[in-house]
């Protein structure tokens, strides 16, 4: 790495003789600028061109080289220029107190030429060393954020996928993976400062739930055709099968955790979604029973989400349900099939839920 013999210069100095002297040492391999005292000398380093380096007198009347040092280093614009003291004072105690203010450097004065000139190198150097770091360290950072902008899109297409695959077996969903997918995303941030949930729904639990969401049904892909598109009521035979989704879904997205060698948090959610969303809080769920707070939370959410799309929504056994009936219906299931306080959050903010539901809107989809 070599110095750029363009490297600016300013030497603040109330003695004209040094300022002469410095001048005329530096101006064969650098630009100089010249200060005669502190307050000028402030006006300068802010100006253009900005100094790469600064030689700063100690000993001046008026501003003297630490208040200089001080407001330097106090100044966004300034704040990074190295600085190398110039003083007759020879104490230890001197120097220390300098390079205590933020000074690079420290140059005793009788000033012998050699010194100074390799002093100003390394300092140049050392400067050209940290903005190299610095420019590489922000090159580094923005294709850390790029790859994880890009991986995070990769996850998102790929769940999106699979689930329009859920979909495309069960095609009467329509625009449902985006309706429950606004529905848990609108609960989990309703809910993340309630004392229940608080210490569970983080930012990055809300992104993950709403990410994960799409996968709720992935598990009909397994369900025979016969079965899932029957036009009327299953028989008892074919719900059990039916119901047989839920646990498919979240071994299908287990075994994809066990093919990757680094567990991804969002397929921890996914699972719990796809493998409990049917579960009741008074335990008459399937596929395990589970009762209460038993149930991961992102299921218990789903299943207010899914019930509430369910019964809104057209299907080719059931016509749509008014808001008004849905509402009544979710309300009676609070403590029975959902968990209160997540059922008394829907309630309280019932319309936000309709406005997802009309802005996804499927042409079959409940009037009012």
């Amino acid at each position: 790495m070599t110095v750029d013999t363009t490297a600016t210069i300013l030497i603040v100095d109330d003695d004209s003789d040094n300022l002469f002297v410095l001048n005329e040492l530096l101006c064969p391999h650098y630009r100089v600028l010249a200060a005669i005292s502190g307050e000028v000398g402030l006006r300068v380093a802010e100006g253009t061109p900005r100094p790469d380096l600064i030689l700063l007198d100690v000993m001046m009347p008026g501003l003297d080289g630490y208040e200089v040092l001080a407001r330097l280093r106090a100044n966004p614009a300034t704040r990074d220029i190295p600085v190398v003291l110039l003083t007759a004072l020879g104490e230890a105690s001197d120097e220390e107190r300098g390079l205590k203010h933020g000074a690079n450097d420290y140059l005793t004065k009788p000033l012998k030429p050699a010194v100074v000139l390799a002093r100003v190198r390394c300092q140049l150097e050392a400067k050209l060393a940290r903005e190299w770091l610095h420019d590489r360290n922000a090159a580094l950072e923005a294709e850390v954020a790029r790859r994880m902008a890009e991986n995070d899109l990769t996850q998102r297409v790929t769940i999106r996928a699979l689930a329009h695959l859920a979909e495309v077996r069960d095609p009467e969903t329509g625009n449902h993976i985006l309706r429950t997918q606004g529905y848990v995303k609108r609960l989990a941030l309703g809910l993340k400062d309630h004392p229940r949930f608080s210490a569970l729904i983080s930012e990055r639990y809300i992104e993950l739930l709403a990410m994960s969401a799409p996968l709720h049904d992935i598990g009909k892909v397994g369900i025979p055709d016969h079965i899932l598109l029957k036009p009327g009521k299953l028989t008892a035979d074919e719900w059990v099968v039916m119901k047989t989704h839920a646990q498919c879904g979240s071994n299908a997205i287990e075994q994809a955790e066990q093919d990757v060698a680094t567990p991804l948090e969002f397929l921890t959610l996914a699972k719990e979604i796809a493998h409990w969303h049917h579960e009741k809080w008074n335990g008459s769920g399937y596929p395990d029973g589970l009762i209460g707070d038993a149930i991961p939370l992102s299921a218990r959410l789903m299943a207010v989400a899914d019930v509430f799309d369910a019964l809104i929504s057209k299907r080719v056994y059931k016509e749509a349900m008014t808001y008004a009936e849905t509402r009544r219906l979710i309300t009676e299931g609070r403590g029975q099939h959902f968990d209160p306080d997540v059922v008394d959050f829907f309630l309280a903010t019932f319309d936000d839920f309709v406005a997802i539901a009309e802005r996804y809107r499927d042409d079959e989809t409940i009037d009012a």
